[in-house]
């Protein structure tokens, strides 16, 4: 999907530069700045969290007039979270960068190679007060998750698993946060495109103590340990795209949810009366 956002007024000299930005589907992202002054300056990505690491620093080359681009290829390493996104004019000076066009084609309905170890995603977006974050993904294996059925009284999931096999005994693994330990465990079928599971609502509702209950889902195969998690596509958070209905289990209201990092899990609230 390509999008676009309001340009800055380019004649105030106090308007920030703007990036717009191209995805493509090995991961890597190529920024086209305006505004951005003279060369020599550098895209600085700088990871958001209390333990940010160090800074990544993508060089501007010229690419037209009043253009300069930068390069970030699918080969460099990104941890995992929210970039902020900043120019860096002179030692010292730093102005963070406002999205333009935003061209995300490359990423609808991506589909790894099946020799991959693993998937990269990085997704340019505007931020809560219009800046431009680039939210990146590292998952080696990856558990990719697709269609989702509901019944009467459970869920039923269909994905892809890129950088290792499903194994004759794998499992998808309800753990509670918090709960000390907590699981519930349903078998993981393999299927034309990938796996398959079902998983009841009864057990993760059963005994609910508190306001709320939250189980994140693990794939366990041939020892590896996998979050479920949709992440191959252009939308950057998908708990406010992808809203399920919720289902009344005893005490509570059980309902599948994506996490703030797109990761699949399911809450259990307290139902009223």
């Amino acid at each position: 999907m390509t999008t676009t956002a309001e340009s800055p007024d380019t004649g105030s000299a106090s308007a920030a530069p703007r990036a717009d930005c191209i995805a493509d589907s090995a991961g890597g992202v190529t920024f086209d700045i305006t505004g951005a002054g003279r060369p020599g300056a550098a895209l600085v990505l700088r990871r958001r969290g209390a333990k940010p690491g160090p800074d990544v620093l993508l060089p501007l080359t010229p690419a037209a007039e009043g253009l300069l681009r930068a390069v970030l290829p699918s080969t460099v390493e990104l941890a995992e979270g929210e970039w902020e996104t900043y120019l860096r004019a002179g030692e010292g000076e730093e102005r963070r960068l406002e999205p333009g066009v935003r061209d995300l084609r490359a990423l609808v309905d991506r589909e790894p190679g099946p020799d991959t170890e693993g998937v990269a995603v990085r997704i340019p977006f505007p931020g809560r007060s219009g800046e431009l974050v680039v939210r990146s993904w590292l998952r080696k294996p990856h558990a990719e998750t697709g269609e989702v059925g509901f019944g009467a009284d459970a869920v039923t999931v269909r994905g892809r698993l890129y950088g290792t096999g499903l194994a004759p005994d794998a499992v998808v693994e309800a753990r509670l946060r918090g709960g000390a330990g907590r699981t519930h465990r349903v078998p993981a079928m393999a299927d034309a495109d990938g796996f398959t599971f079902t998983l009841p609502y009864g057990p993760l509702a059963e005994g609910l103590d508190a306001k709320e209950w939250l189980w994140d889902l693990w794939l366990l195969t041939g020892g590896a340990t996998v979050r479920l998690a949709r992440i191959l596509d252009d939308v950057p958070l998908k708990q406010v795209i992808f809203v399920y209905p919720g289902t009344r289990v005893g005490p509570g209201v059980v309902r599948p949810y994506y996490t703030g990092a797109n990761d699949l899990s399911v809450r259990v609230d307290r139902a009223a009366g």
